[in-house]
């Protein structure tokens, strides 16, 4: 059965790839194939950019400074 390439699909694999961030993985853990077919380089296109996505929002948030020791 062939996958659909419409807009719940592109927010599916948008998602698959925040996920992928916030789990820790690395950016060419892509499940997806860029030299695959239509569903494969589908996939990657939007698995990277959801990726790339969650990387850009964390950088954006500002960091909290860290906690001063006690110096001990």
């Amino acid at each position: 059965m062939a996958i659909q390439l419409d807009r719940q699909t592109f927010q599916d694999r948008l998602t698959e790839g925040k996920n992928a961030f916030a789990a820790g993985d690395p950016s060419d853990a892509c499940p997806y194939n860029m030299y695959g077919n239509a569903e494969e380089r589908f996939g990657y296109r939007y698995w990277t950019r959801g990726w790339s996505m969650a990387r850009s929002e964390a950088e954006a948030q500002p960091q909290r400074p860290a906690q001063a020791s006690a110096g001990q």
